[in-house]
């Protein structure tokens, strides 16, 4: 019989939010440290992006550290943050970044390590044009 998990736990739940909104505040601001910090150290890391894949944590390091973007700002919509268990969580939203008309959405999977929450896997894309 299959492991069965708890959905949900308010504490572990509690846990991801603050990883994610952490995870944010670095987006919008161009912080690569706590980027870097919060995607898992793997060569199994993943993240799929507009405009690129990349895999392993160097490559994403090395993409973040490249990118010549500043500070900007977006709004988050549709938010929605599963765990499961203790240890295993998914984060999925929706975000209409400041001066751009394609709306987005991203969606990351993290896994409890002994460093904390951690990104194992993201994928950001944006939407089709809108009407």
């Amino acid at each position: 019989m299959p492991e069965r998990h708890e959905i949900n736990l308010p504490d572990v739940v509690a846990e991801v939010r603050a990883v994610f909104d952490r995870y944010e505040k670095a987006l919008t601001d161009n912080d690569v440290p706590v980027l870097e910090e919060l995607f898992w150290n793997s060569p199994h890391t993943t993240r799929y992006g507009v405009g690129e894949n990349l895999y392993g944590w160097e490559a994403i390091s090395a993409f973040r550290r490249a990118r010549a973007t500043g500070p900007f700002r977006r709004a988050l919509s549709n938010t929605t943050i599963t765990t499961y268990g203790r240890d295993y969580a998914t984060a999925n939203t929706e975000y209409r970044r400041e001066g751009h008309d394609r709306p987005g959405r991203e969606t990351k999977t993290l896994l409890r390590t002994p460093q904390g929450w951690r990104i194992v896997s993201a994928h950001v894309s944006l939407l089709g044009e809108t009407v």
